[in-house]
């Protein structure tokens, strides 16, 4: 018999990785509107970097923290798209 825990322990990775790779075209897209072609290159290589630096995290609490400050960045960068076309 599995447990509703035990199955949601075994979904866990597959959810998570939906989770970084959603997080990752929503940060390609995002710089996607970046005037500045320099600048452009720049983010992509960071952020390209970013997730390739951390590809090998396995630690659920650690990938959990990784994708809320991706997702903290991800809205800081939105932010400052919007306040630069204003």
């Amino acid at each position: 018999v599995i447990t509703s825990r035990r199955l949601a322990a075994l979904f866990s990775p597959f959810i998570r990785r939906q989770q970084v790779l959603l997080l990752y075209r929503r940060i390609l897209q995002t710089i996607r509107q970046v005037p500045n072609d320099s600048d452009r290159k720049y983010l992509k290589d960071w952020a390209r970097e970013e997730f390739k630096r951390n590809k090998s995290a396995t630690e659920e609490d650690t990938i959990r923290m990784m994708i809320t400050q991706g997702n903290m960045q991800l809205k800081e960068l939105e932010k400052s798209l919007a306040l630069a076309k204003s």
